[in-house]
């Protein structure tokens, strides 16, 4: 599945921000990639949107989110009665 990133390069400042939450007027942002707001292409199209003008340039950047995969066995330990 595909996800994405919303990131922003403002002039001034050498690390690129992400969106972090965008519930909030403005708009969080990070530096930190790992807390950045994973969401879908609409939503992050909004987001470009909404900073485009006012931060900087914006760009979104896809990432591949992986499934957990259900292997059928439980992960729970039954204790041992021997």
């Amino acid at each position: 599945m595909i996800k994405f990133l919303v990131k922003v390069n403002r002039s001034g400042v050498r690390a690129p921000e992400y969106v972090r939450r965008i519930d909030r007027t403005p708009i969080e942002m990070t530096m930190n990639r790992k807390l950045a707001l994973v969401m879908g292409r609409l939503t992050a199209e909004d987001a470009v949107k909404s900073i485009q003008t006012s931060r900087g340039i914006s760009e979104l950047v896809s990432i591949q989110v992986g499934m957990p995969r259900f292997s059928g066995k439980s992960h729970l330990r039954t204790p041992y009665s021997g």
